[in-house]
């Protein structure tokens, strides 16, 4: 009998992989220097690792060298929930994840997975930068979350392997794959597929043996994953903007100096301006290449697959969700 979960499994793997490394940092490296750990889920060739990377060059200068980043990419300490969960108890400094999973831990970030809450990208950063988006950043300090600032995920669309989306109707009975939200089933459901929810990193092999019939994601995701290998058909219908975070652990945050917090926030709001330039480079990039790979890409009539989500946000009322988005839309 199994005495741990494999997600707890997962988690004691990573503490150990940290403890190991916390070792041969207190033998190797200059006590006067504060080394943050950050870990995330993504390729070294995604548009936000490089960001991440930058962050870190600009701490370093902005400290003196006072500061430094370490940064374990690639999910080497685990996925986007066991990273969260690291934070919570303190035993990492950083993480970058997307706000979907993030619904789980603080209910206001639910609004982000709501389909087709916002008009435009104008409108999405409109928000995101303005008070209330700074305020929403701070409301997973009760869970012990901090939110440094957004990174651009751009816009998350369809793609399958066998049949192309033009419409709604055209996602009846097909298995979309969906991250751990249950607002993306529901909206998979209110669409008319069925939504299942799988690892980022077993998405491939279920995209090519059939497990799913499809999935959604952004340009740059769907290109650096390889997707487009399988799955030669992009519907941009844009249904939700999802934005990336990135948190610190207040464990962490409340244990820095009040120069040393300065130097990391402005460190972390000169990567956003850096990020959001090599997004959208990666997505112009990211559309060329797999267009060229054969895939076809598709732009629907996105106002027929807003209508038909429209039941979402009624039921959504009374809740922290449905009240951002009322706020968001007088934005």
């Amino acid at each position: 009998m199994a005495i741990f979960s494999s997600n707890t499994s997962r988690i004691l793997n990573a503490l150990l992989v940290l403890c190991f490394v916390w070792l041969l940092s207190a033998c190797t490296a200059k006590s006067e220097v504060e080394v943050l750990k950050m870990a995330h889920s993504l390729p070294t060739d995604h548009p936000v690792h490089e960001a991440i990377m930058y962050m870190g060059e600009r701490l370093r200068v902005l400290s003196d060298g006072k500061m430094d980043l370490q940064v374990y990419p690639g999910g080497q300490l685990g996925g986007e929930r066991e990273l969260i969960e690291l934070l919570q108890i303190g035993s990492l400094a950083m993480t970058k994840v997307s706000s979907s999973p993030m619904e789980g831990f603080v209910p206001e970030m639910k609004v982000f997975s709501m389909p087709y809450v916002f008009r435009d990208s104008e409108h999405y950063w409109r928000v995101l930068d303005s008070e209330l988006g700074k305020e929403l950043l701070l409301s997973g300090e009760k869970v012990r979350l901090r939110g440094l600032g957004y990174y651009d995920a751009g816009s998350r669309s369809f793609y399958t392997v066998k049949k192309p989306i033009y419409k709604p109707e055209d996602l009846k009975g097909l298995k979309i794959r969906v991250q751990k939200s249950q607002t993306s089933l529901q909206m998979v459901r209110a669409l008319g597929g069925a939504g299942t929810p799988i690892s980022w990193g077993e998405l491939y092999t279920a995209l090519d043996q059939g497990v799913v019939d499809g999935a959604e994601n952004n340009p740059p995701s769907f290109y650096t994953s390889g997707h487009y290998e399988v799955a030669k058909y992009y519907t941009l219908n844009e249904h939700t903007f999802v934005p990336d975070i990135v948190l610190i652990s207040t464990y962490v945050w409340n244990n820095l100096t009040p120069q040393q917090q300065e130097w990391v926030q402005q460190a972390m709001d000169e990567s956003v301006v850096f990020e959001r330039k090599a997004w959208a480079d990666a997505t112009a990039h990211a559309l060329a290449e797999v267009e060229k790979a054969g895939v076809k890409i598709i732009r629907p009539d996105n106002s027929l697959f807003a209508e038909k989500v429209k039941a979402m946000h009624e039921a959504a009322k009374g809740t922290p969700a449905h009240d951002l988005m009322q706020a968001f839309g007088k934005l």
